[in-house]
């Protein structure tokens, strides 16, 4: 049977996303796993552009989802990480639950108080990416518990809040 990637799964984000978070996503994992950046992402960042060619051009988007719906319809398989190190939403929480549970991406089934203790970096992306907007206040009692800058703040201030001339 014919398998095809999920692009989705590549980028860490919800096939219900909206085009910002999608981008948004691309962006942040284009960053981390740039060549430049890290050696021996290659292959990841390769995997990354090709997702992001086909999630970031609205028809061909609106294409892959039809076929991701036909191939389900067929026969759904399950899907294994794409790297054998790397985090797989079928891998169990570390930990006691503490708060809300998230219910997709990367992370689907954990809680933020677990998504504090393994993976803090991915929670401070996640409060700032315009999907985790509605965590931020959760998120920010748990990074300054845990003795981290709050997840929207910066010491210079904010062009709005600088006086006119």
């Amino acid at each position: 049977m014919m398998k095809i990637n999920d692009f989705y799964r590549v980028l860490q984000v919800d096939p219900a996303a909206e085009p910002e978070v999608i981008r948004a996503a691309y962006r942040a994992l284009a960053r981390k796993y740039h060549p430049d950046v890290s050696i021996g992402a290659d292959d990841r960042m390769v995997r990354i552009n090709r997702a992001w060619a086909v999630l970031g051009n609205s028809t061909v988007r609106a294409a892959y989802d039809r076929g991701r719906v036909a191939l389900a319809a067929r026969a759904p398989e399950p899907t294994a990480p794409e790297t054998p190190g790397e985090q797989a939403s079928s891998q169990r929480p570390i930990g006691r639950a503490s708060g809300t549970v998230l219910t997709f991406g990367r992370y689907e089934g954990w809680s933020l108080g677990q998504l504090a203790r393994y993976d803090p970096d991915f929670l401070e992306w996640f409060a700032r990416a315009p999907i985790g907007r509605g965590y931020r206040a959760e998120i920010d009692l748990l990074l300054a518990s845990r003795g981290k800058a709050k997840s929207g703040s910066s010491e210079s201030p904010r062009p709005q809040d600088l006086p006119r001339r």
